[in-house]
């Protein structure tokens, strides 16, 4: 039995009860802080997995890659022509661009195998002998209801190749083409990388970049399309 205090005449059971609720209340904090911190773990833990599925998995799913009938070498031929990029990508005479060229284009150099490339060969023998339009995957092929002008880029506003494509003259091979398999889009003219970080110098032909160059462009040259923020300037 506890001894009455001297003081106040109260029996010590009373601070022995207390000191246990104290415990007990102790104990329940400690166990509070030890969920707390299993709970941000556990949000740590599916935030990373997220970035994985989003960054890494889900790209995987969505895009099926596809490589092209045969490579080409961008450097070799760039060596060869004497006006650069409009050797082979022309513009019609009524200003228009033709875009890929086509075999009439190539037939020039390549009515026979001239080296030793296995490329080559296959382009000469199934195509050029069979008369058999390449069917090359345009990394930039813009859906049917967008509208681009290669004229009004290049001849009235004097843009340059490398602005939008890069150093891809520099390739040496082509890179795999990716395919949305819900729209039949290509990736390269939707949507950012990864944080924002480009793949490639040449990987410049998405909405965003397009958008981004527009705005800081707007009011500086003399294309009123330039200032024009509505969807239906490209999206007709």
């Amino acid at each position: 039995m506890s001894k009455p205090d001297e003081t106040t005449g109260i029996s010590s059971d009373t601070d022995s009860a207390g000191a246990e609720v104290s415990s007990a209340e102790g104990v329940k904090n400690g166990q509070g802080d030890g969920a707390g911190g299993f709970i941000i773990l556990f949000f740590i833990i599916g935030f990373v997995a997220s970035l994985i599925i989003g960054w890494v998995v889900f790209p995987k799913l969505l895009y099926s890659q596809k490589t092209q009938p045969f490579d080409f070498n961008h450097a070799l031929h760039l060596e060869a022509v004497s006006d650069g990029c409009e050797s082979c990508h022309i513009f019609r005479d009524d200003g228009t661009y033709a875009g890929v060229p086509s075999n009439e284009q190539c037939i020039g150099c390549h009515e026979g195998v001239q080296g030793d490339s296995p490329d080559e060969k296959i382009f000469v023998d199934e195509y050029i002998s069979k008369e058999r339009e390449v069917p090359w995957f345009v990394y930039s092929k813009q859906p049917d209801c967008v509208f681009f002008s290669h004229a009004a880029h290049v001849k009235k506003a004097g843009m340059e190749c490398v602005t939008c494509h890069g150093h891809i003259g520099e390739s040496t091979s082509l890179r795999v083409y990716e395919e949305n398999r819900i729209t039949g889009y290509s990736r390269d003219i939707w949507g950012k990388n990864i944080a924002g970080v480009k793949r490639e110098t040449w990987d410049r032909m998405k909405m965003d970049d397009c958008a981004e160059c527009h705005e800081k462009e707007a009011g500086k040259r003399s294309s009123v399309q330039t200032d024009k923020e509505a969807c239906f300037v490209c999206h007709k």
